[in-house]
């Protein structure tokens, strides 16, 4: 999303491009190789030069793994946001985004936003007809609840590989919904409790975006800088400075491996452009394995300023 200047409809300039290239670079450098795009970003400039850089770089696109995403529509009709998932819509926004990236395939389609006009039997004929032309290889979702992702199943002729959610030490509505079940505080959290048992269960990989806590950890200024961050902020911070230190590794790696040390999984989408901090997120993995339950659960009671039930 960070890719492809602003967001606004003038044209993308080569510095757009070369930095494009730079996180390429980090991120392959750090052993990534699955690169997640959408056609809204950057109102499809993100797509746009990505497609450059592949093009400037021949047998990148052998090397990589793409999914991109389609179903919302921005600033048409007279409306600023609306979904659509109709077969005609996903055809051509699956075909405008093949050409921004001058590929003949993504990997990974995912649908974007739930749209509660869908009719999972057209979905499916889309899907279906880009499979067999080859232009789309798998199927994935992003936002969606168990029950959402099991009506469209169920008229799907291939699975659903792939949920991407907002899940972070910040965003942690996922795994609160799963402890207070039964609790009168599980009413402050709106996440569909299931979901992420839903996906384990049908061995649906679990995307995590804003996976970094838009910095807010690792150095971001505050969103209210008057203020300060508050009491739970500072102290996630410091001990998210302080395991760094201690396992020789970076807060960003810890942030990550925060996630993949649950059971379920999770697969960060790191959402920077920033060359150094891609970099900083190479450690992630061995964080996860090294991470203690102890630890593990410090960085979640400390982040949510009140122990658990």
């Amino acid at each position: 999303m960070g890719l492809g200047g602003t967001w606004s409809p003038e044209p993308y300039s080569p510095a757009d491009v070369d930095e494009a290239a730079a996180a390429v670079d980090a991120a392959l450098e750090a052993g990534i190789t699955l690169f997640d795009h959408a056609d809204i970003y950057r109102n499809g400039k993100a797509e746009a030069v990505f497609g450059e850089v592949l093009a400037q770089t021949p047998g990148l696109r052998g090397k990589i793994r793409l999914q991109t995403k389609c179903g919302i529509r921005l600033n048409e009709q007279g409306l600023g946001t609306y979904y659509d998932l109709g077969r005609d819509a996903i055809l051509e926004r699956v075909n405008e985004s093949l050409a921004r990236l001058r590929t003949d395939y993504v990997d990974v389609l995912m649908l974007h936003r739930p749209d509660p006009l869908m009719d999972p039997a057209e979905v499916a004929s889309a899907v279906g007809q880009l499979m067999a032309e080859g232009k789309v290889r798998a199927l994935g979702v992003s936002n969606m609840s168990g029950s959402q992702i099991e009506l469209l199943q169920d008229r799907l002729e291939t699975p659903v590989v792939a949920n991407q959610l907002e899940m972070s030490l910040v965003k942690r509505a996922w795994l609160e919904s799963a402890v207070l079940v039964n609790h009168a505080d599980g009413t402050d959290y709106s996440f569909p409790h299931g979901t992420v048992e839903h996906c384990v269960r049908h061995g649906i990989t679990v995307q995590a975006y804003g996976a970094l806590a838009r910095g807010l950890y690792t150095g971001a200024p505050a969103a209210a800088p008057a203020a300060g961050p508050s009491a739970a902020e500072a102290a996630t911070t410091a001990l998210v400075a302080a395991l760094a230190a201690e396992k020789g590794s970076t807060g960003e790696s810890i942030l990550l491996g925060w996630l993949m040390k649950h059971p379920a999984g999770i697969a960060p989408v790191i959402g920077t452009a920033n060359p150094d901090r891609i970099r900083a997120c190479a450690g992630a993995a061995g964080v996860a394995a090294a991470m203690t339950r102890a630890q593990w659960y410090r960085l979640w009671i400390t982040a949510r300023g009140s122990n658990i039930p």
